[in-house]
Formats: structure tokens, sequence, C-alpha cells
């Protein structure tokens, strides 16, 4: 298949913080979630990709060329969804569609229509009296009104009330299925992900814990619960973390079929949500 976004060994260096050597690749027609918790990496590594920032280290190539060199050409094949509205706030929709256009070599004034009709947005009310959703989906259809073939969206979904963000979500899974685009979707609300991504990428502290499927991740990791005092002591690194309390633990884990026969019946076995496993990574030097 053919892989439209591939980081590779990306590195930058703050004064408290750095990107480690980040690496992973999507494919077209997917959509990939980056997940993470706050300070991990997330906006960063999107300002790299978008060469808004000066990397250190490693190479970011967006449908196979070099996000610096072609950053033009790159640049006209994708479209960026920020979390806030970055648009003149006193000009409808309509006016702000045309100061656009011209910024894009292959703007389309038809699919721009096409897509204002399809979220149902007001073509003459001011943006700044549009619902944040409203907001949201304006910025959706000036991504998509130039044949964008990849989405870049970073909290896209970030202070959306559940009916808004859930249909958010529909238009994005049709977009890749039926349009065949690519979806970076970088949020801190994975339960959206779990409706919605093919493959997940987590980044904490800046170094990337894993890239892959986002089913190959839920049947990896399992959830397991226990009356309290039953963990040993020389089993605790057969946990991720452990989160304890007076009524029992719970655990993130990988090796279900150790833990099946270290512990038989005694415990329960569950299948994770992708937040379980974030938490679990995150905390996994404290009580979980």
């Amino acid at each position: 298949m053919d892989k439209i976004l591939q980081v590779q060994n990306l590195t930058k260096n703050f004064r408290d913080f750095k990107l480690d050597n980040v690496s992973f690749s999507m494919e077209k027609g997917f959509i990939m979630g980056f997940i993470g918790p706050n300070g991990a990496g997330k906006s960063t590594t999107i300002k790299l990709i978008m060469n808004l920032l000066k990397k250190d280290a490693g190479q970011v190539l967006v449908f196979g060329l070099d996000n610096i060199r072609h950053e033009k050409e790159i640049k006209n094949r994708i479209g960026f969804v920020y979390d806030e509205n970055y648009y003149y706030e006193e000009l409808t929709p309509k006016e702000m569609g045309r100061i656009i256009a011209p910024l894009y070599k292959n703007w389309d004034d038809k699919a721009f229509s096409h897509y204002i009709r399809r979220f149902e947005l007001p073509l003459d009310r001011k943006i700044k009296d549009l619902s944040k959703g409203m907001k949201m989906k304006f910025s959706l259809a000036v991504a998509l009104s130039h044949n964008a073939e990849l989405l870049i969206m970073d909290e896209p979904t970030s202070g959306l009330d559940p009916i808004v963000r859930n249909e958010l979500l529909d238009i994005l899974t049709d977009i890749s299925r039926k349009e065949d685009k690519g979806v970076f979707f970088s949020t801190h609300i994975t339960s959206d992900l779990d409706k919605v991504a093919d493959c997940i990428t987590f980044i904490h502290e800046g170094r990337i814990i894993f890239s892959s499927a986002k089913d190959d991740i839920l049947e990896n990791y399992c959830l397991v619960k226990g009356a309290i005092g039953l963990i040993r002591d020389e089993d605790r690194g057969s946990f991720i973390g452990i989160k304890e309390n007076q009524f029992g633990f719970e655990g993130l884990a990988q090796d279900r079929k150790k833990l099946r026969r270290m512990y038989g019946e005694s415990i329960v076995i569950e299948k994770p949500t992708l937040e379980d496993i974030m938490l679990y990574f995150t905390r996994r030097n404290r009580n979980a």
C-alpha cells in the first residue's frame, strides 16, 4: 500500500523537552490516531511535519516527498484542521472561501459548495456567529476543497458536544473509506479513536511507545483484575502498571496466557480501551 506520511528519526531539542527519534508511517485510505497526554510531543510533531518548526534531525516524507524541499507542492495536497478558528471572524464562510481559493493550485469551487451544503453551513452568517461545531465543519470544508489527499487534524473534536463529535467522526470515516483519503488525527479524546481509527501512534515524553493497527493493540494488551493481596512482589514485573485499593487490584499487561497460568481463575481478564492503555503507560511508575 502507498505510504502517504513517513516520519523517520525526527528529533527536536528544547530547553526542557526533547522529541526523541520519532518514527512512524501511515497509508492512504486510513485514519491514524495520534495519542498521548498533554506535553507528550503531539503538537511539536505536527509542527515539524508542517515545517512550522526547524527539526534538529530526521526526515519527514509526505507522498514520498521531503517536507522541506517540496513544501509548496505538499501543502497543495494536504488539508490542515486546527482545534481553533483562525479565519477572519467578521467575514462569512462564502467571503472567506473567496479569499482562500487563490492560495491553492487545485481549489475547486464546486467541491467547496458541495461540502458547505453537506455540512449544512450557513453561507451568509458571519464566522464569529457560528457555533464551535460549525466552525470546525467550515475548517474541514476548506481542507477538502482543494482535493486534499491527506488531512492533518490537531484536536479537532476538543470542546465539541457529543452529537457534533459523532457527526464529525462519521464524516471522517466516510472521507477515508469512500474518497480514499488519509486522516492523521491528533487527540487526547481516545474514545473518538476507539470508534473510527484504523491505527494508533502513541507518544509519551517525546518518544513513540507504539505505532500499530488499533485492533492489534487492543488484542495485545489486557486488563487484569483480582483480589487485594493476590499479586506477589516478584510478579509485578509482568505488569505495565498496577492500580490498587482496599477492594482489589487492576493492572495492564501483555501476556494474558502467562497471567492465566500464574493465577488461574482467580483473576478476571478483560479487553482494555485506548484510554486504559494510555493511562497505565503514562503512570506506570505510580499507582495508576
